[in-house]
């Protein structure tokens, strides 16, 4: 019998590891596992393309952009720093982590200095803007000192440890005025821009359901046993799986339903492995809309498949996503629901290509905003709350 999980102020980090199964997963073999059943939901990072800026109706975009690497322990830092460095129009002019094992593993992609203090990054008005991917836990004493001195920012997901910190860290962007982007990346898939649009312009009708899962096997696979243990440790990623999965989810339900405000909120949230002391390790919350609608969405890393990531339901018609491929049912549009529409946007570049053009100056970009993601950091915590209360948290 499972033992009931409780959500706590304080998880100790541990090296403790238990012992799973027979057979340990490496990633890259889950990762080959799951590609089909994640292709739409989580459109690879490595596979967006670079199209946005060259569609943006500004002409006036700079050379160089000067940035700073200021933390590198995420997961997804070594994709970025590859970006970084790969970009012909970035200079990295500084890395700082406060591991010097990690920034020196950052700088021999990127190059550029290596500093013992963020503040001479934030110094320097040579610095155009900064890519945070520490620990979540750091994000607040970094981003807002880098707000306050007029530092364009990435900050990778999640940007608070809760909602109040990500609410914090947009008004100190709001008030800089300076540019935000953070990693949903899954905004960028074709598939996902085509679902946003068929809600938002009415083709559905009123939007009844939806239902969303973007999961993997790292659990299982023990993806974070060592470099990156720290994002199973809730004292410092503020979330376990079902925040750090789910919450790409609830950025596109939140981005597909804009303008109709999620009213209140509840969820389950667990663990069966316990490969993590004190780490969730799954979970679904259910969201509800001033509209009406309901939603719900899993989030977790004990899944060895993910084939359906998304459906949604309306009164005149429904889609679904799986494997990757969208298929409609929409019958004033006598669609084939058999047959997977290739009626698709392009991709847009990856969140933080984006951001890099953004701060070039290219104009008219989908970039995320912080309010955005400070709304779903939000959701999220209150979901943790409610699964902590079994009871709904009113949001509206």
């Amino acid at each position: 019998m499972k033992k009931p999980f409780r959500i706590s102020n304080s998880f100790p980090y541990t090296n403790e590891k238990k012992t799973i199964s027979k057979f340990t997963i490496s990633r890259r073999k889950a990762l080959q596992h799951i590609a089909a059943g994640a292709a739409a939901i989580a459109v690879s990072p490595l596979a967006l393309k670079a199209c946005t800026a060259e569609n943006s109706s500004n002409n006036t975009m700079r050379n160089t952009i000067t940035l700073a690497l200021v933390g590198g322990a995420h997961i997804h830092a070594p994709n970025f720093v590859d970006r970084m460095a790969n970009a012909d129009h970035v200079i990295t002019k500084y890395v700082w982590d406060p591991s010097s094992e990690t920034a020196s593993a950052r700088q021999n992609v990127t190059g550029g200095e290596i500093v013992d203090d963020p503040s001479v990054i934030f110094n320097d008005p040579e610095v155009d803007g900064i890519v945070i991917c520490s620990q979540t836990n750091l994000h607040t004493e970094l981003a807002i000192p880098a707000a306050e001195a007029g530092k364009h920012m990435f900050i990778e997901k999640p940007v608070g440890m809760n909602g109040s910190e990500a609410a914090q860290i947009a008004d100190a962007v709001n008030n800089a005025g300076v540019i935000f982007q953070t990693g949903y990346f899954m905004r960028s898939s074709g598939v996902n821009q085509k679902i946003r649009s068929l809600i938002q312009d009415g083709t559905l009708g009123d939007i009844t359901r939806l239902r969303l899962s973007n999961v993997h096997s790292g659990a299982i696979g023990g993806w974070f046993d060592d470099e990156w243990r720290w994002m199973a440790d809730l004292d410092q990623a503020g979330v376990g799986a079902f925040g750090d999965l789910g919450s790409h989810a609830f950025d596109l339900l939140l981005w597909f339903m804009e303008g109709d405000a999620p009213k209140a909120c509840t969820g389950y949230i667990d663990k069966v492995l316990e490969r993590y002391p004190g780490c969730d390790e799954y979970g679904e919350g259910m969201v509800t809309f001033e509209s009406g609608a309901v939603a719900v969405v899993a989030g977790g890393w004990v899944d060895h498949a993910n084939p359906n990531q998304i459906e949604v339901s309306g009164t005149n018609g429904h889609l679904r996503v799986t494997n990757g491929e969208l298929f409609l049912q929409i019958p004033d549009l006598d669609t084939d629901a058999t047959q997977p529409d290739e009626d698709l946007p392009e991709n847009w570049s990856h969140p933080l290509e984006l951001f890099f053009d953004a701060v070039a100056g290219a104009q008219d970009l989908p970039l995320i905003t912080a309010d955005e993601t400070a709304a779903v950091n939000r959701v999220v915590t209150e979901i943790y709350n409610a699964h902590e209360k079994r009871s709904w948290v009113q949001l509206s």
